[in-house]
């Protein structure tokens, strides 16, 4: 299998570690959406990462997509529960990081794609607005639990803590974890994991 994606992108660390975590051999390939000489929209017709190219030719793309397949492709670790309910509620958790994530993205594109005079404050706090109403209720949904789902370490976490690290990296005035302790833990004890360390986000 070959993965497009890029070393800043959440999206593309969820899925890099989903496959750290299940144990899964592929080929990285590294592409700048923004650039002139970017490929993936070759694969993928949104011209989006990540892209996920299987080895019969097959592409897959978004994130949630292509994690949910991967956890069916070998029992090593799974990451989501056989469980209907509990399946949805994971894929809840997944629904909000990731929301917390586009409108956290959507931020850093008007800040840093337009010029300042053309930037609408309004829509800038709108969008922070979510980012930190869905942070509070991560942490309410977290409490005192050692992982998202409880005491099992599932895709939720994956999530939450690609989109913890995430704001760390781009949003370092986001206070988190003064605000919310408990997610700071979370973060913590996700960091620890080698599937987290190999892929904590930086620039090419």
């Amino acid at each position: 299998m070959k993965l497009i994606g890029s070393l800043t992108s959440p999206f593309v660390r969820k899925v890099r570690i989903v496959m750290a975590e299940k144990k899964l051999d592929y080929v990285f390939e590294l592409d700048n959406v923004w650039g002139a000489d970017s490929k993936v929209g070759l694969a993928n017709p949104l011209g989006q990462v990540p892209c996920l190219v299987m080895e019969d030719g097959g592409v897959m793309y978004d994130s949630r997509v292509i994690a949910e397949y991967l956890d069916t492709l070998t029992p090593v670790c799974k990451l989501f529960p056989p469980n209907s309910r509990d399946r949805a509620a994971v894929k809840v958790w997944e629904a909000l990081a990731d929301g917390v994530l586009d409108a956290a993205v959507l931020v850093r594109l008007e800040t840093t794609l337009r010029p300042p005079e053309q930037q609408s404050a309004p829509w800038i706090a709108r969008q922070l607005g979510k980012v930190h109403a869905g942070l509070g209720v991560m942490a309410a949904d977290l409490g005192e639990q050692p992982f998202c789902m409880g005491i099992h370490y599932t895709l939720a976490d994956v999530a939450v803590g690609g989109a913890l690290g995430w704001l760390a990296f781009r949003f370092p005035d986001i206070d988190w974890r003064s605000d919310y302790p408990n997610l700071a833990r979370l973060s913590d004890k996700l960091s620890e994991r080698a599937s987290f360390k190999d892929t904590v986000p930086r620039e090419a």
